[in-house]
Order: C-alpha cells, then structure tokens, then sequence
C-alpha cells in the first residue's frame, strides 16, 4: 500500500501483516505481482517500407510504488501505450525479412530483436518504476494487402538460391573430374 499523510508521499508498506498507521494517512493499494500485458496487432511499415502486422507481449511488474502512482496518471495504461510506441519504433528498424546474410531482420533474428524492443520498453517506461521482464513478439505477417506477392517473392528466392546450389554441385563435380583425369595422368590440362 502507498501511504500519503496531507497528500505528500509518506512510504509504502511491502511486508505483509498487521501494522499500526497514522489515522491521517490515506492508503492506495497497488499490487507488485508480475503481470502480462499482450499488445494488439499493429500495422506498421518495416525498414523496408513493407506493410506488415506485429504484435508483442511484455511481461512487467512495478518496483517503485511511489513513481507508479505520482509519476504517470494511470502506470497501467502508461504501460501498454508505451510498449506499443516502442514496438512501432522496433518493427520500423529492421526489415521483416533479410535477403542477405549479416542483416538482422524481425523473422530472422528473434532474439536480437526481442533483446532491443527489451531495452527499449525498459527505457520508455522507467519513469513510470516498472521493470520490465521480457519482451517479445508474439505476432509477425506481412500485411494483407501485400502476402501473395511477398510469398511469390519468396518462392522465387527459394528457387533462385536451389539453382544457384545446383550449379555449384555441377561446377564442383567437374572439377573433381579434372583432378582425377589429372592426378591420374589420363590427360594434360594446361
């Protein structure tokens, strides 16, 4: 319970039990459990400009009781407009899918995203005194509108990269041929 004497803070009372208080003290309770707090999806552009869904859910708790109630007007809706503010912000540095390989991207890198959109609620809701457990994305697609070209586009890439595979099988199977005709004095390349 958040204690106030006249209206200024005066402590908060965390162990459980019977206590004495003032009689002029008002009692605010707020609870310190852990909590979850699961976002709507949200249309977003990615780093590339593609329309996609995204949705995060951010395990929290608060551990400053006076910063929660003084601080913001309502710390549980100051949590989820936050946690959403910093899930755009997240979903717009990276794209939803990388097409080469030391590009971090939301499909592909979960972990160093969800380690960023972290740090990132942590910071915005500091000052509210939550802390903040975990975060991470519950929901990726690209959006309606475009999924049938984006899986199109994907398909293509898949059969790009299986040709591209074929051909290196190939090549490397005639060098081996080479070695061979060579090592075994069979013919003379120059």
């Amino acid at each position: 319970q958040v204690l106030q004497l006249f209206g200024d803070y005066a402590g908060t009372a965390k162990d459980p039990g019977l206590r004495w208080a003032n009689p002029f003290l008002t009692r605010k309770k707020l609870s310190l459990r852990v909590r979850n707090f699961e976002g709507s999806k949200l249309k977003v552009n990615d780093a590339d400009g593609n329309p996609i869904e995204i949705a995060a859910v951010v395990v929290w708790r608060v551990v400053e009781t006076a910063e929660a109630m003084f601080e913001v007007d309502d710390y549980q809706n100051y949590v989820r407009v936050q946690s959403e503010a910093a899930l755009r912000n997240a979903a717009t540095s990276y794209p939803y899918d990388a097409h080469e390989e030391h590009v971090v991207s939301l499909r592909g890198n979960t972990a160093v995203v969800a380690e960023h959109l972290q740090k990132e609620v942590q910071q915005r809701l500091q000052k509210a005194g939550v802390e903040v457990i975990e975060a991470r994305i519950s929901h990726l697609a690209y959006a309606p509108e475009i999924a049938a070209a984006m899986l199109q586009r994907q398909q293509a890439g898949a059969i790009i990269a299986a040709r591209q595979r074929i051909v290196a099988g190939a090549v490397g199977m005639v060098e081996m041929a080479l070695q061979m005709l060579s090592h075994r004095g069979v013919v003379t390349l120059d």
